[in-house]
Formats: C-alpha cells, structure tokens, sequence
C-alpha cells in the first residue's frame, strides 16, 4: 500500500543518479507490480523489477529533461524507456502496445528512483514462473504465475482512473 505521509503535499519525488532529473509523482500509482520476467531481470540487471503505474499527466519532470530510448521487447511491441542523459539511469518505461490500449498514457515508473522507495511495496508479483529460486516472496504476497486480470487485482478506484484513460483514448481515436 502507497505512503505518501512523509512526502511534502502527499506526492512522491524522485530522480536519476546525478541529480540531472527529478520528477514527481502527483496521485498514487495505479498498481506497483514486482515483475520477475526473465526480460526485467536482464534489463534492470536485478532479480526483479519494480513498477509503479501512473498516468504520464500525473507524472511532473522538475528538474532536467528525459533522454527516450527505444528498445524491443519480447512480444515484439517495443519499450520507450526515459533515461537521464548524463548518467543514463531509467527512471520510467512506456510500453508501445498495451493489451488494454493504454500505450503512452501509462509510465512506470522504476521504483528504486523514487527519494523513499520504501513507500512503494508491490502490490502484486507478476511472471513468478521465472522468478530466480532464491527470491523469497513475502508471506501472503499477492502472486501470480504470468500476468492477472486487472479487474480482479486493481481496487475499485483505480479501475475508475484506467476507465477514464479508455475514455481518453477513444477520444483521440475520433
């Protein structure tokens, strides 16, 4: 669960290494996933990733500008990933083509750039089919093999906040 009660006006900040970007998170995320794909593992370099979901209008660069980098992923589709373009860390991903149609509306946001990361436990670990064996998930964490149904795992408000997002695509679609 997202704690904002440390952070000045309830929003989440944070950056790149060298200080070149700063951004601030202005709502909670949608959902944090701790992703264990085999993708995740050698992108970031870790065991797994950990994504905070935002809209990109809740998201305010503050300091510095973004460098994006493309690069492929698995399915083919592609990954716009926002870099700083000194230090070249990734402080949030778009992917291309989403399944629920969402492409450039959503950023995630890789939450060990955030000031408290702490605040941002996953909520659900997706793809542990190919987690590494020596990762040990928290007693009662929400786990799935693959991916889940987001109507089944998102709360009732946040499944608001992505039916606004279709709206908005629709919208641009006309």
């Amino acid at each position: 669960m997202t704690d904002t009660s440390n952070t000045p006006g309830g929003y989440l900040e944070g950056g790149c290494t060298c200080g070149h970007v700063r951004y601030r998170m202005e709502d909670t995320p949608l959902i944090v996933h701790g992703c264990h794909c085999t993708w995740c593992q050698r992108q970031t370099g870790t065991a797994f990733a950990t994504n905070a979901l935002i809209e990109a209008d809740r998201v305010t660069i503050t300091k510095g500008q973004i460098e994006n980098t493309l690069i492929e992923t698995p399915g083919g589709s592609g990954q716009r990933i926002a870099r700083c373009p000194n230090c070249k860390v990734a402080v949030w991903s778009e992917y291309l083509v989403m399944t629920s149609g969402l492409t450039d509306l959503i950023y995630f946001i890789r939450v060990g750039t955030l000031d408290t990361p702490e605040s941002l436990p996953p909520d659900v670990h997706i793809y542990t089919s190919t987690k590494l064996q020596w990762v040990r998930l928290p007693p009662g964490a929400l786990a799935v093999q693959e991916y889940y149904e987001t109507d089944e795992t998102w709360s009732s408000e946040n499944l608001k906040r992505r039916d606004a997002l279709r709206e908005t695509i629709e919208r641009l679609k006309r």
